[in-house]
């Protein structure tokens, strides 16, 4: 069913973090409604709000890490392409960034 897809460990592990914080998400807005907050976004926005659009940031540094590989490979003249779990690293501290100032 999932042979399409590249399963590797860095991947399971980021949509597994993505499904344990929309669970968390979910019971703490449970457990406590979200009110607006104005951060350094020019809107106010929910906890889920900040949610998502850390979880978008998350994937666009992760799919940029992924299509500049091989480029920052010959940049930095590296025998072969930076490991994604630097990138898994850098999305989670982007999305954990957003979430607190945002």
């Amino acid at each position: 069913m999932f042979e399409w897809m590249a399963w590797t460990t860095p991947v399971a592990v980021f949509f597994v973090c993505i499904v344990l914080m929309l669970i968390g998400m979910t019971v703490w807005e449970i457990k406590s409604p979200t009110v607006l907050r104005k951060g350094f976004l020019p809107i106010a926005t929910t906890r889920g709000d900040r949610l998502f659009i850390g979880l978008l940031t998350a994937a666009y540094i992760n799919l940029a890490w992924v299509g500049l590989g091989e480029r920052m490979a010959q940049w930095l003249s590296l025998e072969s392409a930076p490991s994604v779990w630097i990138s898994l690293f850098l999305s989670m501290a982007a999305l954990v960034f957003v979430m607190r100032k945002a």
